[in-house]
Protein backbone atom coordinates (compact mmCIF):
# COMPACT_ATOMS: atom_id res chain seq x y z
CA UNK A 1 0.00 0.00 0.00
CA UNK A 2 1.37 3.62 -1.00
CA UNK A 3 1.58 6.09 1.98
CA UNK A 4 -1.20 8.73 0.09
CA UNK A 5 -3.66 5.27 0.44
CA UNK A 6 -3.49 4.89 4.38
CA UNK A 7 -5.65 6.74 6.27
CA UNK A 8 -4.03 9.66 8.33
CA UNK A 9 -4.48 10.87 12.15
CA UNK A 10 -3.12 13.47 13.98
CA UNK A 11 -2.08 13.12 17.85
CA UNK A 12 -1.41 14.58 20.73
CA UNK A 13 1.67 13.54 23.08
CA UNK A 14 2.14 15.59 26.03
CA UNK A 15 5.63 15.53 26.99
CA UNK A 16 6.99 15.45 23.52
CA UNK A 17 9.66 18.17 23.29
CA UNK A 18 12.62 17.37 22.59
CA UNK A 19 14.52 15.48 19.81
CA UNK A 20 15.61 12.39 21.81
CA UNK A 21 11.76 12.03 22.34
CA UNK A 22 10.43 12.53 18.97
CA UNK A 23 12.83 9.73 17.98
CA UNK A 24 11.16 7.28 20.31
CA UNK A 25 8.07 7.92 19.55
CA UNK A 26 8.50 7.59 15.69
CA UNK A 27 10.44 4.67 16.05
CA UNK A 28 7.62 2.90 18.45
CA UNK A 29 4.48 3.96 15.95
CA UNK A 30 6.64 2.89 13.03
CA UNK A 31 7.35 -0.61 14.68
CA UNK A 32 3.33 -0.90 15.00
CA UNK A 33 2.47 -3.41 11.28
CA UNK A 34 0.28 -1.38 9.16
CA UNK A 35 1.81 2.09 10.24
CA UNK A 36 3.18 3.75 7.47
CA UNK A 37 4.78 7.12 8.61
CA UNK A 38 4.90 8.61 12.07
CA UNK A 39 6.27 12.26 12.17
CA UNK A 40 6.72 14.16 15.22
CA UNK A 41 6.36 18.19 14.63
CA UNK A 42 6.22 21.07 17.00
CA UNK A 43 3.60 21.33 19.65
CA UNK A 44 3.54 17.55 20.74
CA UNK A 45 1.78 16.59 17.62
CA UNK A 46 2.45 13.49 16.05
CA UNK A 47 1.14 12.89 11.97
CA UNK A 48 0.62 8.66 11.55
CA UNK A 49 0.01 7.33 8.02
CA UNK A 50 -1.15 3.95 8.68
CA UNK A 51 -3.46 0.58 6.99
CA UNK A 52 -6.56 1.37 9.06
CA UNK A 53 -7.08 -2.61 8.13
CA UNK A 54 -4.05 -3.59 10.36
CA UNK A 55 -3.38 -0.80 12.82
CA UNK A 56 -5.82 1.42 14.91
CA UNK A 57 -5.06 4.58 16.63
CA UNK A 58 -5.43 2.45 20.01
CA UNK A 59 -2.99 0.38 19.03
CA UNK A 60 -0.90 3.63 18.33
CA UNK A 61 -2.23 5.52 21.44
CA UNK A 62 -1.40 2.41 23.62
CA UNK A 63 2.23 2.07 22.46
CA UNK A 64 2.83 5.57 23.03
CA UNK A 65 1.67 5.22 26.60
CA UNK A 66 3.91 2.11 27.70
CA UNK A 67 7.02 4.43 26.86
CA UNK A 68 5.01 6.93 29.35
CA UNK A 69 3.64 9.37 27.43
CA UNK A 70 -0.49 10.49 27.41
CA UNK A 71 -1.88 10.64 23.88
CA UNK A 72 -4.89 10.86 22.29
CA UNK A 73 -6.34 12.08 18.98
CA UNK A 74 -6.08 15.71 18.03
Amino acid sequence: MSEEAGARVLLGVRGLDDDEGRRYVREALEAIPGVLSATPGDAGQVEVRYDDGEATVMDMIRALRRLGYLAGME
